[in-house]
């Protein structure tokens, strides 16, 4: 695999160029014409079948190869977050109001070059690689957008692996790829739940029905509902981040709203939670004679990763980036992720990539999503190579090193 990390490097300054392009001009959500501008013009001259999404700036680009054989997919998100950049990097956002505060900016330019690896290496590949270019992955589920829309169909036949890497500005050093097997990040749903009381005068809560203890009940009973109904080894994480009540001091209002954020581990510890929630607001507004609305939204499903294709990935990552590259991630992520749409239906893995800035110390440098996150370009030939070589090696070629 020393051939593919010497391309990769070869042509690194040139996606840095691109991924500083699109980190200057970031997009929010499933509308992104200018970042899927760049990803096309990446991709000219390219002998890959490209189509794009419906109601949405996604990119899906299939190379055939040379040689019958399955399919793999590799993912790359594209979006940006609703963040004001504070990281004073040279190439910051040019406009207010939108980062690429997780990254995504090194995963598009990574796997545009790792279509022009794999491009270069078209007669030999044992199959189909579909390079899926996804918006809207932070909170508007383009994976499942772009399923609906055909991606995993889009070589003629369901994939037999999909992949997808994402950068780490802190936690993971520079370099290190992080994975395991099974469950390696939580499902994201929300709960929304409105206490419908009586308003009345402050002085005279007697003469009301007060929504605003019922609501603190809810919130103090769910946080300990967590603990005694929920296995320790499969848990469920619950935050409230939002409650509104009232206009005034001496006014009970009519109603109180909170609004959370649930994380579950399993299929099993959602589908539970999902029912105990809801259930037990009701009860606790049916105690002191109020009412309550609770809709539970169903958000990003739980990211389970194959063991055979960890194990895979594992073995790749060795041969291409070097020993000891690959770590094993002793616990789940409780950040969410929509590829876990891709992977519940084909196997693949999901890999964490290090882009920790060298002169940073990864356990205080700022995490993604912060205002102040800066990735390293020093993982962008790192990545182009791993992503072509995930796909070059399930297809079935190139086990050696001179690849």
């Amino acid at each position: 695999m020393a051939a593919l990390r010497d391309d990769a490097a070869a042509i690194a300054a040139e996606l840095i160029e691109l991924r500083r392009s699109i980190h200057a001009e970031p997009e929010i959500g499933l509308d992104l014409p200018q970042t899927q501008r760049k990803v096309l013009e990446a991709l000219g001259g390219l002998p890959v079948d490209i189509s794009v999404g419906e109601g949405l700036s996604s990119v899906t680009a299939v190379l055939r190869g040379g040689r019958p054989g399955p399919a793999v997919l590799l993912r790359a998100d594209m979006d940006a977050l609703p963040v004001t950049e504070q990281s004073g990097v040279e190439y910051a956002a040019r406009l207010p109001g939108a980062m690429h505060a997780c990254g995504h900016d090194l995963h598009t330019a990574m796997l545009a070059g790792a279509a022009r690896l794999l491009a270069a290496r078209q007669d030999e590949l044992a199959g189909s690689v579909i390079f899926m270019f996804q918006p809207g992955e932070e909170g508007s589920g383009g994976a499942r957008l772009m399923i609906e829309q055909g991606v995993l169909d889009a070589a003629g036949a369901r994939p037999v692996a999909a992949y997808a890497l994402h950068v780490a500005s802190g936690l993971l050093p520079l370099g290190l790829v992080a994975s395991r097997a099974g469950t390696l990040m939580a499902a994201a749903d929300t709960l929304h739940i409105t206490v419908h009381g009586r308003g009345g005068h402050g002085s005279q809560p007697h003469h009301a029905a007060d929504p605003v203890p019922v609501a603190c009940e809810i919130v103090l009973a769910l946080q300990t509902m967590v603990t005694r109904q929920f296995d320790v080894f499969d848990p469920v994480v619950l935050t409230v981040g939002s409650f509104h009540a009232g206009t005034a001091d001496n006014v009970i209002p009519d109603e109180a709203q909170l609004h959370a954020t649930v994380r579950s581990f399993s299929p099993a510890a959602r589908a539970a939670i999902q029912q105990a929630a809801p259930r037990l607001a009701r009860d606790i507004a049916s105690a002191h004679g109020l009412t309550v609305t609770a809709d539970y939204e169903d958000g990003y499903p739980v990211t389970v990763n194959t063991g055979d294709e960890v194990t895979f990935a594992e073995r790749t990552v060795a041969d291409v980036l070097g020993s000891g590259r690959f770590v094993t991630a002793p616990n789940p992520i409780p950040g969410a992720e929509d590829f876990s749409y891709v992977l519940n239906e084909v196997p693949g893995a999901y890999l964490m990539l290090g882009a920790v800035p060298a002169d940073a110390d990864p356990l205080t440098a700022p995490f993604n999503h912060s205002a102040h996150a800066v990735f390293d370009d020093a993982a962008v030939p790192d990545g182009t190579a791993l992503y072509a070589a995930l796909a070059l090696r399930r297809l079935g070629r190139g086990q050696s090193e001179s690849d």
